[in-house]
C-alpha cells in the first residue's frame, strides 16, 4: 500500500504500476548514463550530454508527479459523484416505497371499511330474518288457531248439508238457475286459467248475441265463444229410465237437446272476420259429457262439423291452459322490440363490467410487479451498500479484459 495525501492506492493499481515502472526506467538510464561516464572517461562533452539528459529525466519526473496528483484528484471527483448518485438512488427508492406503502395502506383501509359494511349489512339482514321468522311463526300459530275454531264451525254446519243439497237440487230444477250455475263454475275456472284481461263476460257481438264468455285470443284464430249449457231434464231421465225403450227415448232427447244447443252456438256465435272459426259448449257436469262422448259420438261428430267443442270442467280447464299458452306467446311476440332492447342494454352492461374487472386486474398485477421491481431494487442497493461499508482496494483484482494505459517516455 502507498499513501501520498489523503490518497491510499494499492500496488496493483494501474497508475502505481506505471509510475514504479517510470521511475525503474529512469533509474536504469541514470546507470547507464554513469557506466557509460565512466567508460568514456573525463569526457567533458559526455558529461555535458549525461547533464543535459538527466535534467530531461527531472523535468519527465515533474511531469510524472503532477499528472499523478491530477488523477488522483479525478479518482476523487469520481468518487464523491457515485457516493452522491447512490445516495440520490436511496433516497427515490425509499420514496417509492412510502408512496407504495401508503397506496396500500389506502385500498387495505378501503377494504376494511367494505367488510365492515358488508358485515354490518348481513348483520342487519340476519336480523331482520329472524325477525321475520318470529313473526310469521307467530302468525302461522294464529292462523292454526283461527282454522281449528272454523273447523269447529264447520262441523256443526255439516248438519245443514243436507239442506243444501236439497236447494241445490231445486235450483238445477229450474232452467234460468241451472244457467247461472252453469255460468258462475265456467266463471270460476277462466278466472283461473286466464289473466283477467284476456276474456269478457257477457260480451255482446255484433249480430246483437250475447255469449257467456268471450277470450281474446290473437288471430289466428281470433277471439272465440264459450257458451255453458246444461240438458240436466233429458240426462236424469236417462239415468232414471229402467227398460230399454225407456233408455232409448231418453238417450234420443239427450242427443237432441245437445244437438240444438250445438245449432245455437254455431248459428249465433261463430261470426266471420269477427270471431274465430269455432266455438266451445261447455258442459259443467263430467257425468253428461261422458254419457254423451261415450254413448252419442254421432253428436259429437256433428258438433265438430259445425265447429262447436264440447267441454267438461277438466277438459276445459286443459283447452284454457292452451290459450293460456297461445296469449303468453303473442304478448312476447309484442314485447320482442323492447327485449331486444332490454338484453342490448344487458350485453353493454356486461362489456362495461367486463373491461372494468379487466382494468382492476391489470392494475393489481401492476401493483404487484411494482412491490416485485422495488424489492429487487432494494436487494441490490443493500448488497452495494454492504460492498462499500467493506470497501479495501487490497481486495480488488485487475479484470483479465481491463486496458492499461502504457505511459510514455
Amino acid at each position: 500500500m502507498i499513501q501520498i495525501g489523503d490518497q491510499t492506492y494499492a500496488f496493483s493499481d494501474p497508475l502505481v504500476v506505471g509510475v514504479i515502472s517510470a521511475t525503474c526506467l529512469i533509474l536504469l538510464v541514470l546507470m547507464l548514463l554513469i557506466t557509460t561516464a565512466r567508460r568514456a572517461g573525463r569526457s567533458a562533452d559526455a558529461v555535458y550530454n549525461v547533464a543535459q539528459q538527466v535534467g530531461q529525466l527531472s523535468m519527465n519526473v515533474n511531469a510524472l508527479g503532477q499528472g499523478q496528483q491530477q488523477l488522483a484528484g479525478n479518482i476523487q471527483t469520481v468518487s464523491d459523484a457515485q457516493a452522491h448518485a447512490q445516495i440520490r438512488v436511496i433516497q427515490t427508492m425509499e420514496t417509492r416505497m412510502a408512496e407504495v406503502q401508503a397506496q396500500m395502506s389506502e385500498r387495505l383501509a378501503d377494504n376494511a371499511l367494505k367488510s365492515a359494511y358488508a358485515l354490518a349489512e348481513m348483520q342487519e339482514r340476519m336480523k331482520d330474518t329472524l325477525t321475520g321468522s318470529s313473526e310469521k311463526t307467530t302468525k302461522s300459530l294464529t292462523e292454526l288457531q283461527e282454522r281449528l275454531a272454523t273447523i269447529d264451525k264447520a262441523q256443526t254446519n255439516i248438519e245443514k248439508l243436507s239442506g243444501d243439497v236439497l236447494s241445490l237440487q231445486d235450483i238445477l230444477s229450474n232452467k234460468q238457475t241451472r244457467g247461472a250455475f252453469g255460468e258462475i263454475q265456467l266463471q270460476d275456472i277462466v278466472s283461473k286459467a286466464l289473466p283477467s284481461d284476456s276474456y269478457t263476460w257477457q260480451a255482446t257481438l255484433s249480430n246483437n248475441r250475447r255469449a257467456d264468455c268471450l277470450v281474446h285470443l290473437p288471430n289466428p284464430p281470433g277471439p272465440i265463444v264459450i257458451d255453458a249449457k246444461f240438458p240436466l231434464e233429458a240426462y236424469e231421465a236417462l239415468v232414471a229410465a229402467e227398460t230399454k225403450a225407456e233408455r232409448d227415448r231418453a238417450l234420443n232427447a239427450l242427443g237432441q237437446a245437445v244437438r240444438v244447443h250445438i245449432r245455437k252456438i254455431s248459428d249465433s256465435y261463430l261470426i266471420e272476420g269477427e270471431t274465430a272459426d269455432g266455438a266451445l259448449m261447455f258442459l259443467p257436469s263430467e257425468a253428461v259429457y261422458a254419457e254423451i262422448h261415450g254413448r252419442l259420438p254421432h253428436i259429437v261428430r256433428e258438433g265438430f262439423s259445425a265447429r262447436v267443442w264440447i267441454v267438461s270442467p277438466t277438459t276445459c280447464m286443459a283447452t284454457l291452459n292452451t290459450m293460456r299458452a297461445i296469449l303468453k306467446d303473442a304478448r312476447m311476440r309484442e314485447q320482442t322490440g323492447a327485449i331486444r332492447k332490454e338484453l342490448a342494454l344487458l350485453g353493454g352492461d356486461v362489456d362495461r363490467l367486463v373491461g372494468r374487472v379487466g382494468n382492476l386486474d391489470r392494475h393489481f398485477a401492476q401493483a404487484a410487479k411494482d412491490i416485485e421491481e422495488i424489492k429487487i431494487s432494494a436487494d441490490k442497493a443493500g448488497k452495494r451498500a454492504n460492498r462499500l461499508d467493506h470497501f479495501d482496494f487490497e481486495e480488488l483484482e485487475t479484470p483479465p479484459d481491463a486496458k492499461v494505459v502504457p505511459l510514455r517516455d
